[in-house]
């Protein structure tokens, strides 16, 4: 799969914009406002919104099935034993 020249995220089969320059190269992009900042010069890793920002910066990166988990989290050491 191609991924997305700007924010570094996978482009599924049939999605996405390819973008080929005069000399040969190969741009890819997911939506249109990737294309923009792309073109506009901006550095995807002062962009909050990025993968390449949240890699730089060693942000860990979550799925939304993750987040929306909840209450049923256990943190290693707090488990009560039984009987006391």
């Amino acid at each position: 799969m191609p991924v997305d020249s700007f924010t570094g995220k996978q482009i599924q089969k049939g999605h996405g914009l390819m973008y080929v320059k005069k000399d040969g190269s190969v741009y890819w992009f997911a939506e249109k406002k990737s294309e923009k900042n792309f073109f506009m010069g901006r550095n995807p890793s002062n962009t909050k919104w990025t993968d390449h920002y949240h890699k730089e910066k060693g942000i860990r990166l979550e799925s939304k099935k993750a987040q929306a988990g909840g209450g049923k989290e256990t943190v290693a050491g707090t488990k009560r034993k039984k009987g006391k």
